[in-house]
């Protein structure tokens, strides 16, 4: 065999166990994922409570692909999904709740209760490891990107002059 056909050829052997190695490594990295908060899909998602705090719940139901507070009123449609999209939230990490003094990470009582299709999610405190809070799922609390806690919706704005 010439030089150049063995420099080829080992230069695919190498290729080929790089692939092996980095298929293995994405097979394994997605067996040990902690998954998402809840196993519903957002887009069919079509009951929403809302409480933040201790102010009383808001109750929102999805119709003909809109969504509407129970008083009949029409709800923002973006706003909603940002609240739907909390159940397909990546979990950094599980924890039993037994783990936790649940009022010192914010569950007791929590910042805000979010129910999914009458699946409950209490959204407590910032973690101090970085943009995350804690959610109680059931007897398990997740880790989760800040960006997943609800907030309050935005009020639209009311000119009272004319003048801009």
């Amino acid at each position: 065999m010439k030089r150049a056909a063995r420099s080829r050829l080992s230069l695919l052997l190498g290729v080929a166990a790089l692939l092996a190695l980095a298929l293995w490594q994405w097979r394994h990295d997605k067996h040990d994922a902690p998954g998402s908060l809840l196993a519903l899909d957002p887009a069919t998602i079509t009951r929403v409570t809302l409480r933040l705090g201790d102010a009383p719940a808001t109750h929102y139901t999805k119709r003909a692909n809109h969504w509407w507070r129970d008083d009949g009123k029409r709800a923002d449609d973006r706003y909603l999904d940002t609240l739907t999209a909390a159940a397909a939230a990546p979990v950094l990490q599980w924890r039993a709740t037994t783990d936790f003094d649940a009022a010192k990470i914010g569950l007791a009582p929590p910042h805000a209760v979010l129910s999914l299709d009458g699946r409950r999610l209490a959204f407590g405190a910032m973690s101090a490891t970085g943009p995350q809070c804690y959610v109680q799922v059931g007897q398990h609390v997740a880790l989760v990107s800040l960006r997943y806690m609800p907030q309050a919706p935005q009020q639209e704005r009311i000119e009272l002059s004319g003048t801009h």
